[in-house]
């Protein structure tokens, strides 16, 4: 069977043009599990309630060390045994907890609830050997680094055997894929703020491809620290005007943003091939449609101004998923809360989706902070809901919009999702000029 698609034009003036075309079909993939840990609390429902609900999980740092930075707010994964609070020692012994980053420990939490959620712990030698794991970090444990660099000045046999294992970016990947027995592809995504979103898109291709049937993905983030902060506030890229009001501090779109304020967590998807899933009977909470990459080519943290890079992932995506633009009734945005950067992405969203009667677009990071390399997968599963559900995460602290034509924000309060197929994108652009967007779809059979 052929399908008839467009084929994407992108001029400088990041003007969009389609042009018609043929190509096979592919396989379908699917999403079958999400997991969850996050400064909105853990388990994903546990988290989508109060996305639903305007909470907010930013909070004042508590530590000392903070006291001279001009940023004195996070969004913290709280620990705890009340509901939706991480307890560490439930899921690992001490001697475990001494190999393992934080960050992977959150990815471990994360992937045993989607593995959990999905129903998928195989064990047939075959589909072990078909299922994989695509688990990135944008940020090494800085806090880590610090501290055993003070062991070394005491002596050499003070360095820690699990040092180094502890801060590569692929560590979370493989300690899952060790964890379960999964021997398909191994792969670990470190592309900034959007690492998430990556590791995303390029398991749907594993599975498109025939690398495998299922596979564990996302991203793990846990650099909230005293250096990783002073370093993005010497960058002037964090909020510093509310730090005595940290639940009104992440504010995307607002004209009153100043910067983004850290979150630190991990959200993890199982993705699977359409009819694998169905053989097997597994729940379908949506279906992944494209994946679209572009690079800005321009500066080493500001996007494009005119917002090509934005533009051309986004479009990417839709030429992916062979659908046209007027299809795509919700973006869930990358945008973080700062003055640059989520201009441009309104600008990009309206001049590409805007002119087809308009799009609604939110960003959760007022409600969670920004989790960096852990963003974009976090985000995606709060988009997975909306497409389940029926009901569009809002934007919070909104209280003075930016202009954007054709740019309907969800404004503070969730709202229903009424279109007849739900179909959305969702962005994610980090340092470098990497961008990347991925289109979700409510599963039609």
């Amino acid at each position: 069977m052929l399908w008839r698609i467009q084929r994407i034009k992108v001029t400088s003036s990041a003007m969009v043009s389609f042009q018609q075309y043929s190509t096979t079909k592919r396989r379908r993939v699917v999403v079958t599990g999400i997991g969850v840990v996050s400064p909105l609390g853990c388990g994903a429902q546990h988290a989508w309630n109060r996305i639903l609900s305007g909470d907010c999980g930013i909070v004042r740092l508590p530590d000392d060390r903070y006291g001279t930075l001009p940023c004195k707010i996070a969004g913290l994964v709280k620990k705890g045994n009340s509901d939706g609070e991480l307890n560490i020692n439930l899921h690992f012994a001490d001697r475990e907890l001494r190999t393992m980053a934080p960050a992977t420990v959150y990815a471990m939490v994360a992937a045993k609830e989607a593995l959990e959620d999905a129903n998928w712990f195989p064990e047939e030698e075959e589909m072990k050997q078909q299922t994989g794991v695509a688990i990135g970090m944008g940020m090494v444990d800085m806090e880590d680094i610090c501290s055993t660099n003070e062991s070394l000045k005491r002596g050499y046999n003070r360095v820690s055997p699990y040092f180094v294992p502890r801060i590569l970016v692929n560590m979370a990947a493989g300690l899952i894929s060790i964890r379960y027995g999964f021997k398909g592809p191994n792969h670990a995504v470190s592309t900034a703020c959007a690492t998430g979103a990556h590791a995303i898109g390029d398991a749907y291709r594993f599975i498109q491809h025939g690398d495998a049937k299922v596979m564990v993905c996302g991203a793990t983030e846990a650099s909230v620290n005293p250096l990783s902060i002073a370093g993005f506030c010497r960058l002037r890229a964090l909020s510093t005007k509310f730090n005595d009001e940290p639940l009104k501090a992440s504010r995307p779109f607002d004209k009153n943003r100043d910067g983004f304020v850290m979150g630190e967590g991990s959200a993890v998807i199982i993705l699977e091939e359409l009819d694998h899933a169905i053989q097997r009977g597994a729940q379908i909470y949506a279906e992944v449609l494209g994946y679209g990459l572009s690079g800005d080519a321009s500066h080493l943290t500001a996007p494009n101004e005119d917002g090509l890079g934005a533009t051309l992932a986004m479009s990417r995506a839709i030429y992916d998923a062979r659908l046209q633009p007027e299809e795509i009734s919700y973006v869930n945005a990358h945008a973080t809360s700062t003055p640059l950067g989520d201009e441009i992405e309104a600008k990009a969203i309206s001049r590409l989706l805007g002119k087809h009667g308009g799009v609604a677009v939110s960003s959760t990071k007022g409600a969670h902070g920004h989790l960096l390399g852990a963003a974009g997968n976090l985000e995606s599963v709060f988009t997975i809901m909306a497409i389940k559900t029926g009901f569009l995460p809002p934007s919070i602290n909104i209280e003075n919009a930016i202009d954007a034509k054709n740019v309907h924000f969800v404004s503070n309060i969730k709202r229903e999702w009424n279109h007849q197929k739900r179909i959305a994108l969702k962005n994610a652009f980090g340092f470098g000029g990497t961008n990347v967007s991925l289109c979700f779809s409510q599963y039609v059979s």
